[in-house]
């Protein structure tokens, strides 16, 4: 998820935007979420004979009492200091994020339904910070490969909370784990800490194991040369997560798959069926749950 060169700085703005865009729609569901509480006939009563203290009355023409309340603390939302700081940092850096906004809006619009929610993605890079705050009040856990560069970001973003993972696997071993992986080891759906699969990864923390993600990105390991770990294993394992889950469905993106691996990784194990949509480099896959029907084919 580290940025290539060349990026076009104006994809910062609309990043921005993005971001604005979210905290407006976390202020709304604020205001109205508390416009209308559940008052008992006591309580009723009692509020609307309170006066808030810095409230001025005046009569009307027909002699009524009204007030005109001057502090809005009821009814306003302070802006969250994360949110505070993505704004200043994308607005304020030349770096931006590998994906564009086409790609990034498609997981933006799942994140506005299902936020906050647990967001799991391989890879830490420039976009991390957004990802996160687009997630407010969630869990995110990032993913990656590089211990020096995870220690960069750290410094950078210390909030972000992420984990070094390694991977076994290359790219030029692509073709022979896509064989590896239409064995019955591989189509049968467990735990990847169990599984006998050699796609499966298991030096993950335990607990990604153990939480139901709501969304899962795949956008590394490093993917884009031969002797690179590739994202065979990562869309594999996304994959199986999605389908060990105790219930539900699990959105899961895939980035750069107009790359071989990503591609064809992507159409296999998280099936062509359950692709919802593309958009530029940038895939969607909505999978089910397999608890409660194990007889299911891997694809449909």
């Amino acid at each position: 998820m580290r940025p290539k060169a060349n990026q076009t700085l104006n994809i910062k703005f609309l990043i921005v935007a993005v971001l604005v865009s979210f905290f407006i729609l976390f202020v709304l569901r604020s205001n109205f979420s508390t416009s209308t509480p559940n008052l008992s006939p006591r309580s009723s009563q009692a509020a609307s004979l309170s006066i808030p203290k810095s409230s001025t009355i005046h009569n009307d023409a027909k002699g009524s009492l009204h007030s005109s309340t001057e502090d809005c603390s009821l009814s306003c939302t302070k802006l969250s200091p994360s949110i505070s700081k993505a704004l200043i940092h994308y607005a304020t850096s030349t770096i931006t994020p590998q994906q564009t906004l086409k790609e990034i809006s498609v997981s933006a619009r799942i994140l506005e339904k299902h936020s906050p929610c647990n967001f799991l993605v391989f890879g830490l890079g420039h976009d991390s910070l957004m990802w996160s705050t687009l997630n407010h009040g969630g869990r995110t856990v990032f993913l990656e490969e590089d211990e020096a560069w995870i220690e960069q970001i750290r410094r950078r973003f210390p909030t972000l909370e992420s984990y070094h993972v390694g991977y076994d696997s290359k790219v030029n071993e692509a073709d022979n784990l896509m064989e590896v992986g239409k064995g019955p080891e591989c189509t049968a759906v467990q735990d990847p800490r169990i599984s006998i699969c050699q796609l499966a990864l298991k030096g993950l923390p335990s607990f990604v194991y153990d939480t139901k993600w709501d969304l899962i990105m795949v956008d590394a390991p490093t993917g884009y040369y031969d002797e690179a770990p590739g994202r065979m294993t990562a869309i594999y394992t996304a994959g199986m997560m999605a389908r060990n889950k105790d219930s539900g469905e699990t959105h899961v993106f895939v980035h750069d798959v107009n790359r071989n691996v990503e591609d064809k990784f992507s159409k296999a194990f998280l099936c062509e069926k359950y692709m919802k949509q593309q958009e530029g480099r940038l895939r969607h896959f909505r999978i089910p749950s397999y608890r409660d029907d194990f007889g299911r084919p891997f694809c449909p």
